[in-house]
């Protein structure tokens, strides 16, 4: 049974296709706006034609500034005299032929059948202006009537960010690494097991020890021992974050420090104050901050003094990435609580430091053992 490819928050493969203006039509270049992915089977079909009459009828919404979309066919009528035609601004032909493009976004079946046909499924694909999956319309052969739900969806998308760029921190906000329900379990697992007071580690003398001070600190932290949930959480950081990390900062992160629920409450005033992840020689190579809830609590956001005194909120599920040489805060929770995921990225090369620093710590069970090459 067929099963349309790549979830919310995953970055699609980039492309090239023979098109209706362009004999090698790089995909990849089309990053910069939403887009949409159509992917009709045939213009002929009964099913697929009255979703892409639909679409006609509002062709206003591609304008190749919010949105384009791109029509994949696999019937080689479909560009004959009476078939599909580009309409530009925004709508251009994608003649997938054999269909190898809709095969790999999982709507196609990659080969014939012994009657030479092929299972097909009609479905959309909106992606965001990095290229990574927004949402799916249709997917499953059962549903295919979805004009009006994603022309409404179309309808609210916003238009990207223009004017005269700001001075900020080199931090990337990523939306949609963790979905909903992940963020609801991830909280649920930590109001069932509980937190507790967290630390931070301070180099003294050479010696590296956690303490506990309020003057620095006022968190509570919960890791997560359940296998089957670090599976699940390292799968999304695989596959929706790590692809951005390379693309955006060139770092190809193989291993991840700490699965841990992290709560800041206004009981308390939670608050991080000014500090770096990594002084110098330590493993730490990128922060992620994974906000779980991001609506019901005020503070809590994260500032870089070093570039200002703006602030930082990725939205609920969304992730706040950055070098661990930046000098950070988490600015006091003055209302509700703030839950995030926190965990530290790095790759071999500091696996081998990580290990080779062991002398430094106090307490033994923190000693790391490099166990070769991920």
């Amino acid at each position: 049974m067929l099963k349309a490819k790549y979830a919310p928050g995953e970055p699609v493969p980039w492309f090239v296709a023979r098109s209706t203006s362009n004999s090698e039509y790089h995909f990849g270049s089309v990053a910069g706006r939403h887009a949409v992915l159509l992917f009709l089977g045939s213009a002929s079909s009964p099913l697929a034609a009255p979703l892409y009459d639909a679409l006609l009828a509002r062709r206003e919404l591609f304008d190749d500034e919010r949105t384009s979309l791109f029509v994949t066919t696999i019937d080689p009528r479909d560009e004959g005299p009476a078939g599909l035609r580009q309409l530009l601004p925004g709508i251009r032909i994608f003649w997938d032929l054999d269909a190898s493009i809709s095969a790999r976004f999982g709507v196609a079946s990659p080969e014939l059948d012994a009657r030479g046909g092929r299972e097909f499924i009609v479905a959309a694909l909106v992606l965001d202006p990095s290229l990574r999956v927004m949402r799916w319309f249709g997917g499953t052969s059962a549903r295919i009537d979805f004009a009006a739900e994603l022309i409404d969806w179309l309808e609210r998308l916003p238009y990207p960010r223009s004017g005269a760029a700001q001075p900020q921190a080199p931090v990337l906000l990523l939306p949609r690494v963790f979905e909903p329900e992940l963020c609801r379990e991830l909280i649920g697992y930590y109001e069932r097991t509980g937190g507790k007071d967290s630390g931070y580690m301070k180099n003294l003398n050479g010696r590296i020890e956690g303490v506990v001070d309020y003057s620095v600190k006022r968190r509570d932290d919960c890791l997560i021992e359940d296998e089957t949930l670090r599976h699940v959480v390292a799968a999304r950081i695989q596959t929706r974050l790590n692809p951005e990390l390379r693309r955006v900062f060139r770092f190809d992160a193989t291993r991840m420090e700490r699965y841990l629920v992290a709560r800041y409450s206004a009981e308390v005033g939670g608050y991080f104050r000014p500090h770096r992840d990594n002084n110098g020689d330590g493993h730490r190579e990128f922060a992620v901050t994974i906000n779980l809830n991001e609506a019901e609590y005020e503070g809590g956001d994260l500032c870089f003094p070093e570039y200002g005194r703006q602030t930082y909120r990725a939205v609920t599920g969304g992730a706040c990435i950055f070098s661990c040489g930046l000098m950070h805060e988490a600015t006091p929770v003055t209302r509700g609580q703030r839950y995030a995921f926190l965990p530290f990225l790095y790759d071999d090369a500091a696996a081998r430091r990580r290990e080779a620093n062991n002398a430094k710590y106090v307490d033994a069970t923190v000693h790391y053992h490099y166990d070769g090459p991920q």
